[in-house]
């Protein structure tokens, strides 16, 4: 007995310990994406990025704070748990890529459009038709979605569209059922679709061979990291490829299938005929289809500096191969995530000197991973960077730099002014110039194709009907009346004692072993395994990831009703003290844990949020406010003494300390103040300022301590997660069991009771 005691105390510790340090490192991993997140805001107030067209946002009436989204995500740093719940820390760093969106299983994250952005984005309906230009189709990178999945997808899908199209209204003669402008994923997608439909088209494009944007990447470079599926071809057998790889199958399948593909046509507009069909000018000539689809792309030419000697042989706008140049001073000028990758390659190869010219006095628009790059190369002196500059002029072996208007102040350099009087930072010598600023989208040449960019008559998305939790609840309120009124119906054989019953007619197929008894038990068990499905699913075991998680979610709690109710009448309403009724047992409780978990603790995630909501907008008032009368060195004084308290209690408080902090905050706030007090004394600050800044140390310190204590609370409620775990495990173990033992007795095939 004592070695018992000893090991379960053995055991008891190692898991409290084991808790503490989870507990710790949660805490820390938290602390992290919330100063993040408020160092992006502060960047973004100082020298605002463009985010992207669309961003992520969380519901926070629906986030149970599984975490699925952000493990889904594939551009780290830009979703997080944060007091148990999914919170957008970098919007910028978003790539829309949408798998947070299809793995979340209770739809509580959407993709939504970027205040301010939009405004070169053309408008299309849901079948990617161009607003108010029947039979014009814009697909893949031009309509502001620049993910290869995405615009694949786009591409079949209004491939199907067409195919039902000139199924009704076949071209004439002389002309194609369809046109296809671009040879990227989407315009090769939408091509793959229409000779499987058998429609007569073609594809052009400006480059001699396909691919599209992605054929201008950097060699090796990583573009794909998600399924893609492909008319004629099914989906792609892996997740990841690299650019040589993805180029090479795309040919393949060009030269299996035969595509009609004209390389080398620029194209310039598209004309609408009177008998409805267009005509596409290009520098080949003219050509007339039925319908058009365009595939070309947002960044058109690549964006020119507007400055002297751009036009010098040393300067290029794309990078293609890194390992080509070694030995040379190369200057990259861009601060978004192709420039930093170019400059990080460059600065690889042996004998470089590598310098990175950004405009604005941080890199504001990259994702984490090439921040993080970024940031160790910096730190190793592999390159150097001059933020706050812009190109004034290029010359052989040389250009100048300049302060930008997004400099803060002027940075210290080499000499004197330039004929304009802005003052010149330095001469920077360049054997190579690589200009990475993005590119000019084709909004001309849309607008003259009768593409509409006016915001207002994009097609305004209804509001999801959140009728999820009442489908559920009707569906299994359903269930319950449908066995409540079996179990009335055969009443009287159900009050029967146990000895009673084996006399009842009604026993030889009521029974757990016989009959619709036993079939009660297989459908049960079924629905266990269809319960435990969903994980399968949304830990994607074995590749499974077909469906949206959020209908996998549904049919998991379904599932989880079926299998109780089932259970319950397999038992003959009577559970025993066997394996069995220990399964039925542990499945009602798990059926508890899962319906505490989805509907009932979703409330206290949210309050703590709310409670960091408002601390953050004190944080951010303090900031923004003004020095006041008096000493404003005090007040500024007391504003680090009040942030520096706050943090000490929001996060660095144990669960013990902060019960202490229950009893004696009073004191340590009393503590605090009694000092500030006997310094604004001693500084003469005014008794108005005094009281507005002691006021505002008791504010910040009474919502720290509250977000503290809701979160250590969240942290001890969040346990029903591990208990719905266990007590799965549990149900399972028992449930096996119980078959084996039915198996070996035999009394599911002939015999016994």
């Amino acid at each position: 007995m004592s070695f018992l005691v000893l090991t379960a105390l053995l055991v008891g510790l190692v898991l409290v310990v084991a808790a503490a340090w989870q507990r710790r490192l949660d805490l820390h991993q938290q602390q992290a994406a919330i100063a993040e997140r408020a160092e992006r805001a502060e960047l973004a107030e100082r020298g605002p990025a463009p985010l992207p067209l669309q961003t992520p946002r969380i519901d926070l009436t629906r986030c149970l704070g599984c975490g699925t989204c952000v493990r889904e995500c594939p551009a780290s740093g830009v979703l997080a748990l944060v007091h148990g719940q999914a919170a957008v820390v970098d919007a910028a760093a978003c790539v829309g890529h949408g798998r947070c969106v299809t793995e979340c299983p209770v739809e509580a994250v959407t993709l939504t459009a970027a205040a301010g952005a939009g405004d070169d984005v053309p408008v299309c309906d849901d079948d990617q038709q161009a607003i108010g230009v029947d039979g014009l189709f814009l697909v893949g990178e031009v309509t502001a979605r620049g993910l290869i999945r995405v615009a694949a997808a786009h591409g079949a899908a209004v491939a199907r569209s067409l195919a039902r199209r000139c199924g009704a209204r076949p071209a004439a003669a002389d002309e194609l059922d369809v046109l296809i402008v671009g040879a990227g994923p989407g315009g090769l997608a939408c091509s793959l679709g229409c000779v499987e439909a058998g429609l007569r088209h073609e594809l052009i494009d400006q480059e001699h061979e396909l691919g599209g944007t992605v054929a201008r990447y950097p060699r090796h470079k990583l573009v794909l990291t998600d399924d893609v599926e492909l008319p004629l071809h099914g989906r792609l057998p892996r997740r990841e490829y690299g650019k040589e790889e993805l180029i090479s199958l795309w040919r393949e399948l060009a030269a299996r299938h035969r595509l009609p593909f004209c390389g080398g046509v620029t194209f310039d507009r598209v004309e609408r005929c009177a008998d409805g069909g267009f005509v596409v000018h290009t520098d080949r000539g003219a050509r007339r289809a039925r319908h058009v689809v365009l595939a070309i792309g947002r960044r058109g030419t690549p964006r020119r500096l507007g400055v002297p000697g751009e036009q010098l042989p040393h300067v290029a706008y794309a990078l293609l191969d890194a390992a080509s140049h070694r030995g040379e001073h190369v200057v990259v000028v861009g601060g978004g995530d192709s420039a930093v990758e170019a400059a990080l390659a460059l600065a690889e190869q042996p004998g470089n000197t590598v310098t990175l010219v950004h405009r604005r006095p941080a890199f504001t628009r990259l994702r984490r991973k090439n921040r993080e790059r970024l940031d160790a190369a910096l730190a190793a002196g592999r390159l150097a960077t001059s933020t706050g500059t812009v190109v004034a002029t290029i010359e052989p072996g040389e250009l100048v730099l300049q302060a930008s208007q997004q400099a803060a102040a002027p940075l210290g350099g080499s000499g004197g002014h330039d004929g304009g009087g802005t003052a010149v930072l330095l001469r920077q010598r360049a054997d190579r110039v690589f200009v990475m600023i993005g590119g000019e989208a084709p909004v001309d040449r849309l607008r003259h194709s009768g593409v509409s960019f006016d915001a207002s008559l994009r097609p305004v998305a209804e509001p999801a009907r959140d009728l999820g939790g009442f489908v559920l609840a009707a569906l299994s309120l359903l269930l319950a009346l449908a066995t409540t009124g079996f179990v009335l119906w055969h009443r009287h054989y159900y009050t029967l004692g146990a000895a009673a019953r084996a006399a009842d007619p009604q026993h030889a197929w009521l029974r757990p072993d016989r009959a619709l008894g036993l079939g009660f038990g297989i459908a049960a068990a079924a629905a266990v395994l269809v319960n435990l499905a969903y994980l399968v699913r949304r830990q994607q075991w074995w590749g499974v990831r077909r469906g949206a998680l959020a209908n996998w979610m549904q049919v998991h709690v379904i599932a989880g009703v079926v299998a109780v109710l089932a259970a319950m009448l397999h038992a003959a309403m009577a559970p025993r003290a066997t394996a069995g009724g220990y399964a039925f047992w542990t499945l009602v409780v798990l059926l508890g844990t899962g319906a505490v978990g989805r509907w009932f603790y979703a409330w206290l995630p949210r309050a703590t949020n709310g409670r960091e909501l408002a601390l953050a907008n004190v944080r951010t008032a303090w900031q923004a406010a003004q020095g006041g009368a008096g000493d404003p060195g005090f007040v500024a004084r007391a504003r680090r003494e009040a942030l520096a308290l706050a943090e000490r209690r929001q996060w660095q408080s144990t669960w013990g300390g902060r019960v202490l902090v229950m009893v004696g905050m009073r004191f340590d706030l009393w503590r605090t103040l009694r000092r500030l007090r006997h310094e604004a004394r001693q500084a003469g600050v005014a008794a108005a300022e005094l009281h507005t800044a002691l006021a505002e140390v008791r504010q910040l310190h009474t919502l720290a301590v509250a977000v503290g204590h809701l979160e250590d609370l969240r942290a001890v409620l969040s346990a029903w997660r591990w208990l719905h775990r266990w007590v799965a495990a549990l149900m399972g173990l028992l449930l096996v069991a119980h078959v084996v033992l039915a198996l070996l007795h035999g009394s599911m095939f002939g015999g016994g009771r």
